[in-house]
């Protein structure tokens, strides 16, 4: 494709792809963690994939394209997550002249382990450096295609899938190349054609094609021609899976749909990660259902040094095993690194990114690809079906490491079959579902189940071998054998197990149902199978025998050692017949819960809050009771009125917080050519007398070296020598004075008391003072004639005022 303006700008977004795809390391989500296991061989680790990465270097791209396509395509070498797999890079351009070839070969067919991805990051360098005598201006999609097949069919094994991730910012253009026909249009029509014929060699193949296409200058017919035209059968049997074209519109997108599109050819999952300038740390999140991973840091610049830290905060190495992980780092020296982690922690990751002065213009970005390989673990009921009878199959998944999946939200999109095969019939397939209907007991209980009828022609052994894939997860096919049931069979076994969550030490009980037609006693043993990784469990009896002739309902119980990980026990329980070479009778799925035991605190809570509780409401009642005491005490608002025979010589208030306790003392001062007055008694002061107040309300006066004696609010009592006190108790006689001496000294007329006598009055009487000797209470005073016999009232008046 000839270079143009407009296929310049989109060269320019196709650097902007590279460098983005550089960032494209997916960071796995977040989640809880989960119990870390033994380390599985290769083998056991993710699936392998054989991949080619063919670029587009014709003249549309300018250098900064060029670099972004070295990134992006040392980014898909280094996320590579399985050490099994094979990488292939491809350049292409186009041939139009003597000694140029449309391709490039600058990585060839190299194997995924430690030292290859280190191969892989150097030579994908080349790619940066175009030579136009070896490699013309053009865009050969064929040439391109035929190159990428032809290297992943070579020394393939039959069942690693192979796909080709094509990188274009143009369309078809050999119109200057000879090898296509005598001039442009017929070149244009022959590679058309021939375009057509590698697509179908790739689809014969089993190779798939994944274009992504970036710029203005897409042909999205072509794309869409070459996602079509090659193999459809993907990593799994999901609509994500499927090849297909993208394309996006600017560099802006391109490292998000290279990484979708990397991660959908081979069922893996990602999760971006944080982008910063060096200094800085950078976090991305693993989930606990990922089996295999690689962080990936788009660095951009070798001199950018990253140091690495699992969730827990530990820095961990480069290479080698860790807290049962092994970690393997690549690329350190290119413009992409990534730490491969087998069985990595699940949770939040941390990079931290440094860089020297004049190398710290760029962001740098964490990414993270993973994949869950999970073990099926698979019941047949009954365990020998007969022929023509119907079984149901039940599957549950876990982690290798045992570890028992049990959140739906973990396998969104998931799709379960099963196939029975077996001597006498032709494969039976059958689709199992979470969705509570029968046979299925429980909705998104992640139990996958299904029935399959047992053919007719069925004669022997039986084979039963259960898939799963959802997106970023597949598992084994590891089939589960057994045999059909001939007739009455010679022992019946049903086991039961509790549901239940026990403390490690705990014990869990179960029931071995057992019926025995045979002519002799038969053992049958149990065993335990698929457990996780430090999980201390054992069977006692472990062996149970029959009578010939009967039926037995044995009891058994599973101890949880106290060394068990805390969390889901999973794995298996089996029935056994040991005279049968050790047939499967009966399985049951374990739903076993650990959890820590209850602190001192959680075991005793109850009876604390119960005793807390009853300490709060007897302070509560003894706070009221008090309370009350202290207001029935309080002689705020009593007055005080010094007699001498019929005069009052003075008047005292007591004040709020004066008489708090039921006790105020007083004095009687008596000055040289003055009448006496009450004062409130300072602290210390000498002949001090004594008004109390017991809880009860009743009032007490004790004088100066007297007795205490009772006082009758408003009745005079002698105090000194020719001096009387009357008390007025306004709480006592209802906010009004109850009554006194007359001031003769004798009672009052019948029916009346000193209110008689006395008003309280709303202008304060000469010689009258409150508590502190201020004068500002409200006093008693003497009523003014008003027609009254006696010249007195025989109604006192409440002064509002007081």
């Amino acid at each position: 494709m000839r270079l143009t303006s407009t296929a310049r700008a989109a060269g320019t977004a196709a650097l902007a792809l590279a460098l983005g795809l550089a960032a494209l390391t997916p960071a796995p989500p977040p989640a809880p963690a989960a119990a870390v296991g033994t380390t599985a061989s290769p083998a056991e680790g993710a699936d392998p994939v054989d991949f080619a990465i063919v670029v587009d270097q014709s003249d549309s791209l300018s250098d900064e394209d060029l670099a972004r396509e070295v990134e992006a395509a040392a980014l898909l070498a280094q996320g590579e997550i399985s050490e099994r797999s094979r990488a292939t890079v491809i350049g292409f351009g186009s041939s139009e002249k003597p000694g140029q070839s449309p391709v490039r070969e600058v990585c060839p067919p190299t194997v995924a382990d430690a030292a290859g991805r280190q191969r892989l990051s150097d030579c994908v360098q080349q790619l940066a450096r175009r030579d136009p005598a070896r490699v013309g201006p053009g865009t050969d999609f064929p040439a391109a295609i035929r190159q990428a097949v032809g290297r992943l069919t070579e020394k393939s094994a039959p069942t690693t899938p192979k796909v080709v991730f094509l990188l274009t910012d143009g369309r078809l253009d050999v119109d200057d190349s000879p090898e296509y026909g005598a001039d442009p249009e017929s070149r244009r029509a022959n590679g058309a054609k021939r375009l057509a014929d590698e697509l179908a060699r790739a689809r014969r193949e089993h190779v798939q094609i994944w274009p992504l296409g970036f710029g203005t200058a897409i042909d999205r017919a072509t794309l869409t021609d070459m996602a079509e035209g090659g193999y459809r059968g993907g990593c799994a049997d999901l609509p994500s899976a499927t090849p297909r074209m993208r394309v996006v519109a600017d560099s802006t997108g391109i490292d998000k749909a290279f990484q979708e599109t990397f991660a959908a050819a081979r069922c893996a999952g990602i999760t971006p990660g944080d982008s910063k300038r060096p200094p800085a740390d950078l976090y991305v999140t693993i989930p606990p259902i990922a089996t295999d991973g690689a962080i990936t840091v788009s660095k951009h610049d070798p001199k950018v040094t990253v140091t690495y830290y699992d969730p827990r905060g530990r820095k961990v190495p480069t290479r080698g095993r860790f807290d049962d992980s092994v970690f393997e780092l690549s690329g350190q020296d290119g413009p992409v690194e990534a730490l491969r982690v087998n069985n990595p922690l699940p949770g939040r990751w941390r990079a931290h990114v440094e860089a020297p002065e004049g190398h710290r213009d760029r962001e740098v970005a964490v990414r993270a690809i993973w994949q869950g390989r999970l073990r099926s673990a698979v019941t047949l009921d009954p365990a020998s079906p007969r022929p023509g009878e119907k079984a149901v199959v039940e599957v549950r998944m876990q982690t290798r490491r045992g570890v028992v999946v049990t959140d739906p939200a973990q396998l969104a999109g998931i799709k379960v079959g099963a196939r029975l095969a077996g001597d006498g019939f032709e494969p039976v397939d059958l689709t199992l579902a979470d969705d509570g209907r029968a046979p299925d007991r429980t909705a998104s209980d992640v139990r996958f189940t299904g029935t399959v009828t047992v053919p007719a022609g069925a004669t022997g052994a039986l084979r039963l071998t259960t898939s799963m894939a959802a997106p970023g997860v597949t598992s084994d096919r590891r089939p589960l054998h057994a045999r059909v049931g001939e007739g009455t069979p010679a022992v019946v076994a049903g086991l039961t197990v509790d549901r239940v969550t026990v403390h490690p030490g705990g014990t869990v009980h179960g029931t071995l149902s057992v019926t025995n037609n045979d002519t002799a006693p038969r053992t049958l043993r149990l065993a335990l199978a698929d457990q996780a990784a430090g999980t201390e469990l054992r069977v006692d009896p472990a062996t149970v025998t029959v009578a010939p002739g009967s039926r037995r309902d044995a009891p058994f119980t599973l101890a949880v050692g106290p060394g068990t990980p805390l969390g889901d026990i999973g794995g298996q329980l089996t029935a056994v017949d040991a005279a049968d070479h050790g047939r499967v009778l009966d399985s049951v799925f374990l739903d076993v819960r650990v959890e820590a035991p209850p602190t001192w605190l959680e075991r005793w809570w109850p009876a604390l809050a119960g005793g807390g509780a009853a300490v709060l409401l007897l302070g509560a009642f003894l706070a009221v009771r008090l309370r009350a005491r202290r207001l029935r005490q309080d002689l705020a608002g009593v007055e005080l009125e010094l007699l001498r025979e019929d005069r009052t010589l003075d008047r005292l208030t007591v004040r709020a917080g004066q008489g708090q306790g039921g006790t105020f003392r007083f004095t009687v001062e008596q000055t040289l050519g003055a009448a006496p007055t009450l004062q409130r008694a300072r602290p210390g002061a000498h002949g001090a007398h004594q008004l109390h107040r017991t809880g009860g309300g009743e009032l007490r006066l004790r004088p100066h070296g007297g007795r205490e004696q009772p006082v009758r609010p408003g009745e005079a009592t002698a105090l000194d020598e020719d001096l009387r006190l009357a008390v007025h108790d306004r709480r006592a006689t209802g906010a009004r004075p109850s009554g006194g001496r007359s001031p003769s000294g004798g009672r009052a007329p019948s029916g009346g008391t000193w209110r008689d006598r006395f008003r309280f009055g709303a202008r304060p009487a000469p010689g009258r003072r409150d508590g502190d000797g201020t004068g500002d209470a409200p006093a008693w005073s003497r009523p003014r004639p008003d027609g009254d016999h006696d010249g007195r009232r025989t109604e006192d008046t409440w002064d509002p005022h007081f």
